[in-house]
């Protein structure tokens, strides 16, 4: 009812009633902001005002007289309001316009409120662009709208601007306050806080949580009460998470996550949350930031008191990898994996390194559970032995003739060495051309990156045994056989090691014309087993399977 009763606007509203004291007015004045901060209410306080026939001394309407009853009672003519997101046609700005031309029969101005003046269409824009340039004495209109940058300049540059600020939490609890005394509701500020906090900066959505929160707690709104009827994850879970990820205790920290997710929160606004928490945290580190916080000043004395426990290199790595897993999270397809790794993450930073090993990926995930050393017994010497007879052999990069050693020069620079010398391991164990090709695949699994391209291909060959234990490699062509000759004795002792005998001989050549085969993809392999064998299509049509 009064530019007094609009929260939040100090400036702006003592502009407008500088102005009605004054009577200098604008023929156009523009009023942009978010939704919910008063913009189409200060409208209608600044529109009666204006036709007020006894203002008082600070620029408020009486409320007396006949131009403010005809007002309060919806029946002034003077006043006129469109709704351009239903109304955006040019035939509606024609007709608005028409109502221009006639001068008020009480007041002194025709006022034209215009909402959402950002959905009219093109040529309404310019239908009412003619009006604006040229408007009668008598006129003034008042546009409203969330997103002002659609708006043509052309008719920005016509109009006073006002920019209306986002509500601050503090503004917002404040107002509430004041509604429940009137209101005769009982309240805790935290509750309140929490409503502020859903509100996003917006005066009616606040409001109409207010209002909500009131038929669900029954006159005494609580927080316990208000994060349930808002579906709101309790804040105290973001103090925990933290206060684990300090302790490196994973394994709580997945527990406590189960118990979220099991409650109905999404685990990207349970991340989002965190983050907001984290950098709440940062901002409590410093006196001078503290006052940021928009929360209570008992959560600013927690945040405060878990400040101290968090070093800044925790706060910026934590806020680093929540931010990767918001990015990735809309299209991660095991949404919850990355929510786990992403808190096992936070929970790692803290943690001492492991005991450097060789060739360890410096990205590599820390030790999540610490073995008792003591419950470990060792095993007989014996017993390890017959082990490493069944137990397959331990995969390294040396296993195919390289090291880091080997393959990084003084500068770090990947690079291949010359052939290595045949090496005779003393065994002489038999084998079959399938322990043959498994061994194959598995050498070219293990070959370094820098040999990707050649992996790949040579995984395509079909290595054979011609005499034993003499194999034959056909390569499709002289651009690979010279690539694989410059590591063929590498490749030679890899064999001979994985099939323990020291006897092999490997010997390379290029294929004949008929010899080379077109590579087959996986769904020409199905097809090509499925004309061979009937059985094989006959159990993919029983199981309705498909090819991944």
């Amino acid at each position: 009812m009064s530019f007094d009763t609009v929260v939040g606007q100090t400036a702006l509203t003592t502009t407008l009633k500088n102005a009605v004291k004054s009577g200098k007015l604008a023929h156009a004045y523009l009023f942009c902001g978010p939704r919910g901060v008063g913009k189409t209410t200060c409208a209608r306080i600044f529109a009666k005002a204006i036709n007020c026939e006894s203002p008082t001394d600070e620029g408020e309407a009486c409320n007396h007289c006949e131009s403010c009853q005809a007002f309060n009672e919806q029946r002034s003519y003077n006043i006129f309001e469109l709704d351009a997101a239903s109304n955006n046609s040019v035939e509606n700005i024609k007709a608005l316009m028409e109502q221009t031309r006639i001068p008020p029969q009480v007041g002194k101005y025709k006022v034209f409120i215009i909402d959402e003046v950002h959905m009219l269409s093109t040529a309404a824009f310019n239908a009412f662009l003619k009006t604006l340039e040229e408007p009668p004495a008598h006129v003034i209109f008042i546009l409203a709208t969330t997103e002002k940058h659609k708006i043509l300049p052309t008719i920005i540059s016509r109009c006073q601007i006002y920019d209306f600020e986002r509500m601050t939490v503090s503004n917002i609890v404040n107002h509430l306050k004041m509604v429940a005394e009137k209101e005769g509701v009982k309240y805790e500020e935290d509750a309140l806080n929490v409503i502020a906090e859903k509100a996003d900066g917006g005066m009616r959505d606040a409001l109409s949580v207010f209002d909500q929160a009131v038929s669900f707690c029954q006159g005494n709104i609580t927080y316990e009460k208000v994060i349930e009827d808002l579906n709101v994850l309790d804040s105290e879970n973001y103090f925990n998470i933290i206060d684990l990820a300090l302790e490196n205790k994973v394994a709580d920290e997945m527990v406590l996550l189960n118990n979220i997710i099991n409650k109905g929160f999404d685990g990207g606004h349970l991340i989002s949350g965190l983050a907001a928490h984290v950098r709440n945290v940062m901002m409590a580190r410093d006196p001078l930031t503290l006052p940021l916080l928009e929360v209570s000043q008992r959560q600013k004395e927690k945040f405060a008191a878990q400040a101290q426990k968090c070093k800044p290199q925790f706060l910026y790595k934590a806020l680093k990898i929540m931010n990767d897993c918001d990015i990735n999270y809309r299209q991660s397809s095991n949404k919850r994996l990355l929510v786990e790794l992403t808190l096992i993450q936070v929970a790692q930073i803290t943690q001492e390194e492991d005991s450097p090993a060789a060739g360890r990926c410096p990205k590599r995930l820390k030790t999540l559970f610490k073995r008792n050393s003591q419950s470990v017994q060792p095993k007989a010497a014996q017993q390890v032995v017959a082990e490493r007879k069944t137990v397959r052999p331990s995969v390294k990069i040396s296993s195919i003739g390289m090291n880091f050693n080997k393959i990084r020069n003084e500068d770090g620079k990947v690079q291949i060495h010359k052939d290595e010398e045949k090496k005779d391991n003393g065994e002489h164990q038999s084998f079959d051309e399938i322990m043959l090709r498994r061994q194959w695949l598995a050498m070219c699994g293990r070959m370094p990156q820098e040999m990707a391209g050649m992996a790949a291909r040579m995984k395509n060959m079909q290595p054979a045994i011609t005499e034993f234990p003499r194999i034959e490699v056909v390569v499709d062509n002289e651009i690979l056989m010279k690539q694989m000759s410059g590591i063929k004795m590498r490749i030679r002792n890899t064999l001979a090691k994985d099939l323990h005998n020291g006897d092999i001989e490997l010997n390379l050549r290029v294929a004949k014309a008929d010899e080379v085969r077109k590579v087959l993809s996986k769904r020409e392999l199905l097809m090509e087993m499925m004309q061979k064998n009937s059985a094989i299509e006959k159990l993919q049509s029983i199981l309705e399977l498909e090819l991944s």
